[in-house]
């Protein structure tokens, strides 16, 4: 089974879906030099609702039929990943870091990979992770 190279947030998936989102050329350069790109069932789930806001239900749709052969493995969320969810969000309470974005960093940690895709380098950036000294966040 191929390594996970990378979590991906919501924005970052968005953009690269939809091809009129100032972000979508790097998300679609960063996206085709990844392996494995592991996504939390969180963010599947925010993706289409946001994908669905910006675009239309057929792009969500096209979207889920070719998930099988896109870089992405559902990764679920497990009771340990909750745990860890409500200690960031505990100790992150001052910040913007939300429930989807903390999920990110809780799977990040459990499968021990340092490289988030994401726009929201703001929050990523801010985090510190207890597996590395801090994220690689592209693009």
């Amino acid at each position: 089974m191929p390594r996970i190279t990378a979590v991906v947030d919501t924005g970052f998936v968005v953009a690269l879906l939809n091809d009129r989102d100032r972000n979508h050329q790097a998300a679609a350069r960063t996206y085709s030099q990844q392996g494995v790109i592991a996504m939390s069932q969180t963010v599947l789930s925010e993706a289409a609702y946001m994908l669905r806001l910006r675009t239309n239900r057929d792009r969500v749709v096209q979207w889920l039929r070719a998930f099988r052969v896109s870089r992405y493995q559902v990764t679920p969320v497990t009771q340990v990943d909750l745990d860890r969810v409500a200690d960031i969000l505990e100790q992150y309470r001052d910040s913007r870091i939300d429930f989807v974005d903390a999920s990110v960093m809780a799977v990040a940690e459990r499968l021990g990979v340092c490289r988030i895709l994401t726009l929201d380098r703001r929050d990523f950036g801010l985090f510190r992770p207890r597996h590395c000294e801090s994220f690689e966040i592209l693009p």
